[in-house]
């Protein structure tokens, strides 16, 4: 099951050592969340369960064995972890590699152009497989499929986003936890003031990025995991190693005979041993596949299966030690020792699920579900480092509320549960629809696949939806929040784009203005930003209105996010001529995938736009030289090699608008005879270069037209609105300068 070009950024395969250094810093970043489980795992199964017998420890034991065996180890580490969308993974990662083999994007910007960016070929469904294509239809010629499955994918998203509030509150908790039984009046109000004042340092430090500490994850996670798999050994073999029986099955069969409905609701606590498995996959693009496995395969996986062994061994002769099993199990003079590597552990495991948390905002405001806020990166040298102040505080916010409500890791717990089966059954869902689609799996593994793993996810979904009452609302509450968020602004982005294509200027229109275009033209290059990737924007038509001139050399940009990872810098620009040359209008469109990071400073686009430009006046006028002998209709497509030993940049051309618009690729050639026209173009553009540039942009209020029904009018006059008011300005997001921007207002009637 592997999709061709899975990993098509990495430029070889990485050596042996090489994999095992990324192996080694997995556990740092990826297992974290699953690492701190045990402090609280067992605690909460038998805050539920009395311990009267073998049975009860045996049971609880082999359902968290086989929990870990058949989630973490055969769902993602042999079978999600391989549906990555050129080696990133998570859930809006493969939503995206949905996306570029079924046209299901509620944004109707796609090109034919995007299909040719190197991170975009892979493996299409082959016309022999009806099943997939039929299932490509269906998703593309159903508007309720298309919301359904951007529905879900915002649900695993948002509750991830939620995990980001959830995990630091129980891990830190729990780690606290221990000073309870410890230092003598140490009660729950002094653990509730110890964890928030830790929780407040954590959010504090974050602005301060992740880069200058990240070196010591990894070997402080590699120091609790081997205190977990030893401290778990010892006491495998001081009190009871026959609890290894535990591997045979049976014992869950016991175990619910024995205690029907109370072990039925324990599977809310047993799931919590696989927190932070979707870490496995949704980090990936960190790490690589093979470093995911080995580091779970050989240290993960085993030291888990030794502490909560040696917790079960220790509880089969200490019965009463449920609550405090942890703790109560760790050796005479370790535990202080054991205490400040757990609570390390813990902020470790935080912080990987508050980047977690961060990453999946940018990625959803890369794919327009989320308003637009500001991304500050901390680190040059790894550009998923990445700090959002607002989602920073309003965590901070949320977790301290947490902590100080419910005051009990139990109850925390029973949230937590709810947040973190909803993500499995997302990405079972979208792995499976992947094998359809993509892969072309044997239609009866596919739904093996979702029927084995999606009915063990449901029976624990049961399981902590039982806790509503006790804490399970929260996540539900915080997910509710966050894809209410995301789906408006995803369907007010949407509405407001079909607007401007719809109210676009008509090239009959822009004839009849004429080249000064019913104004004076005066020397300077216009920048005017706007959402559509063909057509002229109605927001020209205010600016004409409203300014007594406008410039000689006017280019329409637009910004946009394509569903790939990265699209490499040769590979970012299409250009295309509108009107005939004297108008002097063109069209740029700068495409980035949902991981890149645009660094450039309006210089250094203004002069990469420049030198575009001007290799695309050059190509063409090669183009029609070569061409003078052909039907004038017959237009094809130039584009801009590769990078010479001069440093050219590589910019794919887009055609003049005509009635087919085919990209195909073409490699820059030699220089060519003088034309006059071309001459004067050029030298136009280097004056209107040497006068400066103006941004152009337009600030829209979209509203809901008068006949619309309530709920539309509700959602767009009030929410969205709301939301664009509050949401970064389009001149800080696009990185332009103050000095240099003239704004028009736009009403925008959806």
């Amino acid at each position: 099951m592997a999709i061709s070009g899975s990993h098509g950024h990495h430029n070889k395969d990485p050596s042996i050592w090489q994999t095992l250094g990324l192996a080694f810093q997995t556990l740092g970043v990826v297992y974290g969340d699953m690492g701190t489980s045990p402090l609280y795992v067992f605690t909460d199964v038998f805050s539920k369960i009395q311990i009267e017998s073998d049975v009860d420890v045996l049971g609880a034991l082999s359902l968290v064995i086989y929990t870990i065996a058949l989630i973490p180890l055969a769902k993602y580490v042999f079978i999600v972890l391989k549906a990555n969308d050129n080696g990133e993974g998570g859930t809006f990662a493969l939503y995206s590699l949905i996306c570029r083999y079924a046209k299901i994007n509620l944004l109707p910007n796609r090109q034919q152009a995007d299909e040719r960016i190197s991170s975009y070929r892979l493996k299409v469904p082959t016309p022999e497989l009806e099943r997939a294509l039929k299932i490509k239809e269906k998703l593309e010629h159903n508007s309720f499929n298309k919301t359904l499955l951007l529905l879900l994918v915002l649900m695993g998203t948002s509750m991830i986003i939620g995990d980001g509030i959830l995990t630091p509150a129980i891990s830190v908790m729990s780690a606290v936890s221990g000073l309870e039984g410890k230092i003598q009046g140490f009660g729950t109000g002094a653990l509730v003031i110890v964890s928030v004042v830790i929780l407040v340092g954590l959010f504090g430090i974050q602005r301060f990025g992740t880069s200058k500490v990240g070196m010591t994850f990894a070997p402080c996670l590699a120091l609790w995991f081997f205190s977990l798999g030893s401290i778990g050994l010892y006491n495998l073999i001081k009190y009871n190693v026959s609890v290894v029986k535990a591997i045979n099955p049976l014992y869950i069969y016991l175990f619910f005979k024995k205690n029907s409905f109370k072990a039925w609701s324990s599977l809310g606590g047993c799931v919590l041993c696989i927190t932070g498995a979707e870490a496995m996959f949704a980090d990936l693009g960190h790490f690589s596949v093979p470093s995911i496995q080995i580091a779970f395969s050989f240290v993960v996986f085993p030291c888990l299966l030794l502490a909560y062994m040696g917790q079960a061994a220790y509880l089969t002769t200490h019965t009463d030690s449920a609550s405090r099993i942890f703790y109560d199990s760790i050796p005479d003079g370790l535990f202080w020792p054991v205490f400040v590597i757990a609570t390390f552990a813990a902020i470790i495991a935080s912080q990987a699920m508050i980047s977690a948390s961060f990453s999946c905002i940018k990625q959803s405001m890369a794919l327009g579900c989320f308003p637009r806020l500001k991304i500050i990166h901390t680190s040059r040298k790894f550009m998923g480092q990445i700090y959002i102040p607002v989602i920073n505080w309003f965590l901070m916010i949320m977790c301290v509320l947490v902590v100080a409500t419910f005051q009990s890791t139990t109850d925390i717990a029973n949230a937590y549960g709810i947040a973190e089966v909803g993500v499995m059954m997302v990405s079972t869902t979208l792995v499976t629809l992947v094998m359809l689609l993509i892969w072309q799996t044997n239609i009866y593994l596919a739904f093996g696949f979702l029927i084995f793993f999606g009915s063990i996810e449901l029976l624990y979904m049961s399981a902590v939806l039982s806790k509503i009452t006790e804490g399970g609302w929260l996540p539900l509450v915080f997910a509710s929040f966050f894809l209410c968020v995301m789906y408006i602004w995803n369907y007010g982005s949407v509405l407001k784009y079909q607007s401007e294509v719809h109210n676009k200027i008509s090239m009959d229109f822009m004839n009849d203005l004429g080249s000064t275009l019913g104004t004076v033209r005066v020397p300077g290059i216009g920048l005017l930003y706007n959402e559509l990737v063909h057509g002229v924007p109605s927001v020209l038509g205010r600016f004409l209105l409203d300014l007594p001139a406008i410039h000689s050399t006017l280019v329409f940009v637009c910004i946009k996010y394509v569903p790939v990872p990265v699209v490499a810098q040769e590979e970012r620009f299409l250009f295309r001529r509108i009107c005939p040359k004297d108008y002097h209008m063109f069209q740029c469109v700068a495409r980035y995938g949902y991981k890149d990071v645009r660094r450039e400073d309006h210089h250094a686009f203004e002069q990469l736009l420049v030198e575009s430009l001007e290799k695309f006046m050059r190509k063409e006028a090669q183009d029609l030289a070569l061409e003078s002998e052909i039907n004038d209709a017959e237009f094809e497509s130039v584009s801009v090699g590769q990078r010479s030993n001069s440093g050219e940049l590589s910019v794919p051309l887009i055609q003049p608008d005509g009635p087919s618009d085919p990209v195909l690729p073409s490699s820059v050639m030699g220089g060519i005879d003088d034309d006059p026209s071309l001459e004067y173009e050029l030298s136009a553009l280097r004056e209107a270069t040497e006068c400066g540039f103006t941004y152009l942009l337009g600030h829209g209020d979209v509203r809901a037209k008068k006949d619309s029904f309530f709920l539309k009018k509700l959602v767009i006059n009030y929410f969205y609105s709301f939301l664009r008011n509050n949401c970064r300005g389009g001149a800080a997001t696009m990185k332009v300068p103050h000095m240099n921007i003239i704004h028009v207002g736009m009403t925008y009637m959806v």
